[in-house]
């Protein structure tokens, strides 16, 4: 899905990012339609790649081939993200997590290919580790797993597996974090706007809100 057909502005990106609310209505963060529009080019990349290679995408590599399944999900990236989102309620950071996983695994394994048959299966892990990673509280894998499209089981092995593979390596320090947000910006305008580095700053900051609230109810609570 092309970023163009979503007209995302970097200042309703901006005020998305700033004003960005952890409660059951909100809106479905704007970084989604970003991500969704790279993994759309590198799907197609891809394809172009595997039409000139004798090898079919991501068998390649047989410790990877744990994500390829054998039917492809019929539903687009950005439907798929917007899926996980509607059911799970993770914030802006946890998108952007997600994509340093997946960036940092195709470094770690050269020849392995984002493909249709594998790519909604490491979408759901990456984001699945990057919510445990960022978030106080989580679902639990069956939930991500009913969310995703699979069994409990399935979904186990793939964050057994990719946490082998990635050695245990899922630290993302801040520099890091706003480097990738940095490149996210640039997807939106080359004149930047998009300051998404505050996403993980925001979502502190609300979850330290939310946990004076609750500290206030309580000592209200007892006082009454």
């Amino acid at each position: 899905m092309a970023l163009t057909s979503t007209i995302i502005s970097p200042r309703k990106l901006r005020y998305d990012v700033y004003s960005y609310s952890y409660q059951q209505d909100s809106n479905i963060p704007l970084v989604i339609s970003v991500l969704a529009s790279i993994i759309d080019r590198t799907l197609s990349r891809n394809q172009r790649i595997a039409k000139n290679s004798r090898f079919p995408l991501s068998s390649m590599s047989a410790k990877t081939r744990v994500f390829d399944c054998n039917e492809t999900p019929d539903m687009t990236i950005q439907s798929y993200l917007e899926r996980i989102f509607r059911y799970t309620r993770a914030g802006p950071s946890v998108y952007v997590v997600a994509y340093v996983y997946i960036d940092r695994f195709c470094q770690f394994y050269p020849q392995f290919r984002i493909g249709a048959r594998n790519v909604h299966r490491l979408l759901i892990t990456t984001i699945m580790l990057a919510s445990k990673y960022v978030e106080d509280m989580n679902y639990r894998n069956s939930y991500f797993a009913r969310v995703g499209g699979l069994t409990t089981k399935e979904m186990n092995k793939l964050e057994v597996e990719f946490l082998f593979l990635m050695k245990f390596k899922l630290h993302v320090n801040v520099s890091v974090f706003e480097s990738y947000c940095c490149h996210l910006e640039r997807e939106v305008s080359t004149g930047g706007g998009y300051h998404i580095e505050r996403t993980l700053r925001c979502a502190e900051e609300i979850k330290t809100k939310h946990r004076e609230e609750t500290r206030f109810d309580q000592i209200a609570h007892l006082l009454l």
